[in-house]
């Protein structure tokens, strides 16, 4: 029986939720779900133009990138509101078109396979029993976040910086769920699989694997919860694979099945595709092909000005408050330095509350301007395994992995 909006006012906010996405994705064609936003576009123009805002369900009004499969941006100024992003912003990454329409939480099950001594065939309820739940504040970042700002453009959506959030998540460690099916002592990697699929039979499924010293770690986990209430279902409703400081490539949502290789995976989103040159800077001169590739892994260190954007007009002799966020792959945030002159100065920020070494860190310094006229405010992190962010990009073919200083144009009146 398909639910209607209003039959849905007699249900829970959650269940309406749920639900009602569910019926807007079983009788409309995935692009009829675009609703044009009545707020402007946001201030990112790439090749194609200004990108306009629209909203999908259980969303506000985000950046479009593609419709089809379906790729939302958090507005930057989203970020300056607080460390964490709230679920009816967080950004939206699908690789394959073909993706669930409806969920039934009660019937969803999650398998375990391969090299174990015992497979699983593990209900939401099963899973959630295994253990007592787990909790990391943790970024997810997409690969190619910032891809429009690679010079020379590569190829690839043509991203903004809003392809990133931080969200606490709750579930249950990976390490547990393997534990229960016992791994073998050949395991050697771990695959992890969800529910959307290929509407092609020769395009290839959206597969990731993660080496099983790191499945094993602890670190790793299943989560069903989102900031305190269930997975939106864009975001992999009902439960997805989360992998704390490494890119959100590796976090499969609506993850259905996990297997244990006594091998090293070969599908195409690990063999060929989300790799990077396989040297210190993981980079390559414009025009060239790398030597050999590995993988993209962990996040490197980053940090953006959240409360400035370009183009803004600041006082003059006044105190202006800067705000920011940083992160990195785990080590934590040592400091975060900030030059309000194009770089010949800079000073130290004061960094905010600490919700983990996989969070977004705030930092805030106060400011003012003795100099009329146009400006240059940058900011750099350092983390506590001592990266700090480069002053010039490094550049790869497929845009991966920015983290250079960030310069944000102003002027001074």
């Amino acid at each position: 029986m398909k639910l209607s909006f209003i039959d849905g006012a007699r249900l829970s906010r959650r269940r309406v939720l749920r639900d009602a996405f569910a019926l807007a994705m079983a009788t409309s064609p995935l692009a009829s779900l675009v609703k044009a936003a009545e707020e402007p576009a946001e201030d990112v123009s790439v090749t194609a133009g200004p990108r306009p805002l629209v909203q999908y369900p259980q969303k506000r009004p985000l950046t479009l990138v593609t419709t089809r499969p379906p790729h939302l941006e958090t507005p930057f100024r989203i970020f300056n509101e607080g460390p964490i992003t709230p679920n009816d912003a967080f950004f939206v990454r699908y690789h394959l078109a073909n993706f669930p329409t409806s969920i039934d939480p009660d019937t969803y099950r999650l398998t375990i396979k391969g090299s174990v001594d015992k497979s699983l065939s593990l209900s939401l309820a099963e899973l959630k029993a295994l253990a007592e739940p787990i909790e990391v504040v943790a970024v997810n970042q997409c690969s190619g976040n910032s891809r429009a700002f690679s010079m020379p453009r590569v190829f690839g959506a043509q991203l903004g910086n809003g392809s990133m959030g931080n969200a606490r998540w709750v579930g249950v460690s990976l390490k547990t769920v393997l534990e229960k099916a016992g791994v073998k002592a050949e395991a050697k990697q771990v695959t992890f699989d969800g529910l959307d699929k290929p509407v092609l039979s020769s395009t290839p499924d959206f597969t990731k694997a993660l080496d099983i010293d790191h499945a094993m770690n602890g670190e790793p986990m299943i989560a069903w919860s989102m900031n305190g209430t269930e997975l939106p279902f864009l975001n992999g409703y009902p439960i997805r694979l989360v992998v704390p400081g490494y890119f959100g490539t590796y976090w499969v949502k609506h993850l259905s099945e996990i297997e244990v290789l006594d091998h090293t995976y070969e599908g195409f989103f690990m063999a060929k595709g989300y790799r990077v040159p396989d040297n210190d800077c993981l980079c390559v001169a414009p025009g060239t092909t790398p030597a050999r590739t590995r993988p993209i892994s962990k996040l490197p260190v980053r940090s953006f000005i959240t409360s400035v954007s370009h183009g803004d007009v600041l006082p003059l002799e006044q105190s202006v408050l800067l705000k920011g966020i940083a992160f990195d792959g785990g080590a934590g945030i040592s400091k975060v330095e900030v030059s309000i002159d194009g770089g010949k100065q800079w000073r130290a920020a004061e960094l905010g509350q600490d919700l983990g070494r996989f969070s977004f860190r705030e930092w805030t310094l106060p400011i003012s301007f003795a100099h009329r006229g146009a400006t240059q405010l940058m900011v750099r992190a350092s983390s506590n395994a001592g990266e700090t962010q480069p002053l010039r990009a490094d550049w790869n073919a497929g845009g991966y992995r920015r983290n250079v200083v960030e310069t944000t144009h102003v002027t001074i009146a």
